[in-house]
């Protein structure tokens, strides 16, 4: 994996929308945060475009992502939000420009999809975080995931502990390898092309939003018959929001899915890590290497940034 460099004050940082549309005010509530850490802000061209759930157009968004990467002004790009819309341009992105102009590549949710393909195409570290138009332009935003913005202006090992939160250990160890994944509906819909997650000797982050016990008992089924979670060196449980159910009376609770589809490979798991749609929100470098160590309860990851 390829570290991008660190940014420092004076910076630019591009803004783009891959996805869905922004909303507006939460937006520039969010770059208002951006330029407290000292950077410049540029809005990408088509940020502000709607074509139904999407933002703008296949054609605009990737022009827009390209450009980011290929401007030398720009020292890092931010997704505004999530929603839907980066598995329709995933396929049409140009991964060796992106490999020739390596940069900061920060976002979640959605974003997930531009994660396991930039990763696996192009080779560089990106970073799973809080976007500013979905999180940094609320009033729940937490200064710890406003800190944490800090790890693009130094190299800096992050450490997880239980003075974050709380963390549950389903199966001991302690393993050391990249960490790869994010939003488990966005890794499941890629299984099968040439697109999907390599998980092959990596940690496997998992997380989502307002998917019932039942459905996350499907995708990671998925990912069992898939053979990703026999690859995985160990699992890492994010947050899982507004999971409670809501069409079936009788269900199993997703701690009985985790454990059904996670504890029998014998490797390491814990649970309770405030990474996802929360707040706060610990943001994290994907694809460098950090010990997972269930004894201690702590999660150790190596610096995103050179």
């Amino acid at each position: 994996m390829l570290r991008p460099t660190r940014l420092t004050r004076g910076d630019t940082i591009g803004i783009i929308a891959p996805a869905s549309p922004p909303k507006i005010e939460p937006l520039r509530k969010g770059m208002h945060v951006l330029k407290k850490c000292g950077v410049k802000i540029y809005e990408s061209p088509h940020l502000h475009d709607e074509m139904g759930y999407l933002a703008g157009s296949d054609d605009d968004r990737v022009n827009d992502l390209h450009s980011m990467f290929l401007d030398p002004n720009i020292k890092a790009i931010f997704c505004a939000c999530g929603g839907y819309g980066t598995p329709r341009i995933v396929d049409r992105l140009d991964y060796n420009l992106i490999a020739n102009n390596p940069k900061i590549f920060w976002g979640y949710s959605d974003i997930t999809c531009l994660h396991t393909s930039i990763h696996k195409k192009s080779g560089i570290v990106t970073f799973h975080g809080p976007m500013p138009s979905s999180d940094m332009g609320k009033d729940d935003f937490k200064p710890l995931s406003e800190r944490l913005i800090q790890q693009l202006f130094e190299p800096i090992t992050l450490r997880y502990d239980e003075t974050i939160s709380p963390l549950d250990v389903l199966v001991d160890g302690i393993v050391e390898a990249p960490i790869v994944g994010g939003n488990l509906s966005l890794l499941v819909s890629s299984i099968g092309s040439d697109f999907d997650i390599d998980v092959k000797g990596k940690i496997l982050l998992i997380e989502d939003i307002g998917e019932e016990p039942y459905r996350v008992d499907g995708m990671l089924n998925q990912l069992r018959l898939s053979g990703k979670l026999n690859d995985a060196a160990g699992f890492m449980i994010g947050s899982f929001t507004e999971a409670e159910p809501k069409k079936r009376q009788s269900t199993l609770t997703l701690d009985e899915v985790f454990q059904h589809y996670l504890i029998h490979y014998g490797k390491p798991v814990m649970k309770g890590f405030l990474i996802g749609h929360c707040q706060p929100h610990f943001s994290i470098p994907l694809g460098v290497n950090a010990v997972l160590n269930t004894y201690s309860k702590t999660l150790t990851i190596e610096a995103g940034v050179c």
